[in-house]
């Protein structure tokens, strides 16, 4: 049993540019225009952002960086859901993952399943209100352990207990049930000991205004301080990858150790 206070992100996928498909957009329409941003992402918001008001034959001065930090000041933040992440997130918490599905509007989930993966080589989240005091750590480890424990045995019990014809007729099981089946049928019902700390992996898709909505929700100080760090580490990533579309927020230090999330330009 392992105990985690960091979250890790892992950008796994994002977009490329068809130029030649661009190139043949803008021939047929009479204009020759090329961003000056390599990252998809920034091209596709400038370029629906142009589309809006065809205005590819007299771009303003500054390249991609001034147009979006425009695009930011007067809020047409519809043209940023045009920018697409695809992110990994592991050492987050089931309490987290309860506050990060609630960000439906652009965003897209898959989760770990507690029915079908074996939770007896799980792994916890400590928070560090709890880890950094010696006294309220051993609590937390002591009961941690003993639902760990107790996880283990229900569902070894369980899954002994589904061989018995009369105990699978009466989950529901059918006869001929494989050991896939009862397995997950007997983790389904164990995992209702496992606590909110529990380790999870999710695997979102989100864009760019999306995210946005989400650094200003989550990164707030009055935030829960585990999700504000996630959104902290999810900045940090893609302020790297796309500096022209979220370099406008800053990290502004809290007494937790944690950062809270600030941008002039909120609500795009």
């Amino acid at each position: 049993m392992r105990v985690i206070t960091e979250p890790s992100v892992y950008v796994l996928g994002k977009q490329t540019v068809d130029d030649a498909e661009l190139d043949r957009f803008l021939a047929d329409h009479g204009v020759s225009w090329e961003s000056d941003s390599e990252v998809a992402g920034e091209v596709l918001t400038e370029t629906a952002g142009r589309v809006c008001y065809m205005s590819f034959a007299k771009p303003r001065p500054g390249g991609n960086a001034a147009y979006l930090t425009h695009i930011k000041e007067v809020g047409h933040g519809s043209v940023l859901e045009h920018a697409v992440w695809n992110l990994l997130l592991t050492g987050v918490s089931r309490s987290l993952t309860h506050e990060l599905v609630r960000h439906r509007a652009g965003f897209g989930f898959s989760q770990l399943s507690q029915r079908y993966v074996d939770e007896s080589v799980a792994e916890y989240v400590e928070p560090d209100i709890i880890a950094n005091d010696p006294e309220l750590h051993a609590i937390w480890l002591e009961t941690v352990k003993q639902s760990h424990a107790a996880y283990v045995k229900l569902a070894e019990a369980l899954n002994t207990k589904l061989t018995d014809p009369a105990a699978a007729t009466a989950a529901m099981l059918p006869l001929n049930a494989d050991r896939t089946t009862r397995r997950k049928t007997a983790r389904q019902a164990a995992r209702s000991v496992l606590p909110n700390a529990t380790e999870t992996k999710i695997f979102i898709t989100a864009n760019a205004r999306a995210l946005r909505h989400f650094f200003e929700q989550r990164g707030s100080a009055f935030a829960e301080p585990e999700i504000r760090k996630l959104a902290g580490a999810i900045l940090d990533v893609l302020q790297k990858d796309a500096p022209n579309l979220f370099g406008d927020y800053q990290k502004v230090p809290l007494p937790d150790g944690t950062f809270e999330l600030t941008t002039q330009f909120k609500k795009v």
